[in-house]
């Protein structure tokens, strides 16, 4: 197990304050191991073990505490013994009928500390806002970084003394869920678990939750996107190419689809923003997915798409790094991501290679008519500084790995 430092440092001023803390994010990316180490943040600070109550509401034995009223009693009888402020951690929330009521009622008759995980968007939907409304703070809890990744591989030590280039290739083709390193990164056995994740994430979080009927067209549907990660498409464009496969399907029905695939934190969606106009666009978005060794896992081809693959994994760092992110559209030119953070923006143009004048010309160039002054990146694997008129070339591993 690794620290996750820079997910502590976000928790860490929240310990002990009166907001409940959320923990989101796909299923099996480290949301659990995030409440281990929030303990070991506790026990650090002189909190007694006693003072945890953690309840896993996928755990079966806890399948009779899966409603507000039963969890809400058990807890009350549990700390009603316990000397001092009581720490409650409760995995994958969404499994109690409706457990906001619970928690609202727990946050305000006793002296407690409360954190949950949960892998759906929807946790935070409009029920929770009625009863939790300004009580509760958020964490995205991704999987490995690139950086993370290193630091887990280099403790198993199977290749010792791997450059960074050697690592990015193993990362490439792995991603970053956190438990491949209990399996040392074999690959059968990497594309055995993934492939359970991914049917796991669409059976539990998408088919159960969103009582999805027709498993073939999602499955289908998953496929497309899945293959077509950082691509410009619509729904009616899939919907056209599965008529073609015999399908007939609703663009609006395969809009709803994607959005539940959204809501278990497979996809993440980028909108396009139109930089003349600085308006949003609703047509034509782009998709990623939460960890591309799952892709590779599931389709294959991430060698063969390394151009998109390495967007993709760029697009995830961003994310981790808090940023906001749309694609940028100037005429009839694009620029992959356009990132804010509180009055800061960047501008980033991905590449695999710098490899003729005209990839160049294309990735520099995209720049020419946007006349402010906020830092505009080219990132490529090529090892030499291509930096010129003011636009930055960074290699990607180095952008990954810097602080």
């Amino acid at each position: 197990m690794i620290k996750r430092e820079k997910y502590i440092q976000k928790i860490r001023p929240f310990i002990n304050k009166d907001l409940i803390k959320v923990l989101t994010g796909m299923r099996r990316s480290g949301k659990s191991v995030m409440l281990d180490l929030i303990k070991e943040e506790l026990l650090s600070s002189e909190v007694d073990p006693s003072q945890f109550i953690s309840i896993n509401f996928e755990n079966m034995n806890n399948t009779h505490l899966c409603d507000a009223i039963s969890l809400h009693n058990e807890i009350i009888k549990l700390s009603a013994s316990i000397k001092g402020k009581t720490y409650l951690f409760f995995d994958e929330i969404q499994e109690v009928k409706n457990w906001e009521k619970c928690i609202n009622s727990l946050r305000i008759e006793l002296n407690c500390d409360i954190y949950i995980t949960g892998s759906n968007a929807n946790l935070l939907s409009s029920e929770l806002a009625t009863y939790l409304a300004g009580r509760y703070v958020e964490f995205v809890i991704y999987p490995f970084s690139f950086s993370e990744f290193i630091e887990l591989y280099n403790t198993i030590t199977i290749h010792p003394g791997m450059t960074n280039q050697q690592l990015f290739n193993e990362y490439l083709m792995y991603g970053g869920m956190p438990y491949l390193a209990n399996l040392n990164y074999n690959k059968e056995a990497v594309n055995r678990y993934l492939l359970d994740l991914f049917n796991s994430v669409e059976l539990k979080d998408i088919v159960k939750r969103n009582k999805i009927r027709d498993i073939d067209i999602l499955e289908r549907i998953l496929a497309f996107v899945t293959k077509n990660i950082g691509t410009t498409f619509s729904a009616t464009s899939i919907s056209k190419y599965l008529k073609n496969e015999g399908c007939s399907i609703s663009p609006e029905t395969i809009l709803n689809y994607i959005k539940a695939c959204v809501s278990a934190y497979l996809f993440y969606p980028v909108k396009r923003m139109d930089l003349r106009g600085k308006k949003v666009l609703t047509v034509n978005e782009k998709y990623y997915i939460a960890d591309h060794g799952i892709r590779e896992a599931v389709y294959g081809g991430n060698q063969t798409d390394i151009q998109l693959v390495l967007e993709n994994i760029v697009y995830m760092e961003l994310l981790r790094r808090g940023y906001t992110i749309h694609i940028g559209k100037i005429d009839n030119k694009e620029i992959d991501f356009i990132c804010e953070k509180q009055n800061n923006k960047i501008y980033i143009q991905v590449t695999y290679l710098l490899a003729s004048q005209e990839t160049i010309d294309r990735e520099f160039k995209v720049y020419d008519t946007i006349k402010d002054n906020y830092p505009k990146y080219v990132l490529s694997l090529d090892p030499f500084n291509m930096s010129q008129n003011g636009i930055i070339h960074r290699n990607i591993i180095d952008f990954l790995l810097e602080e």
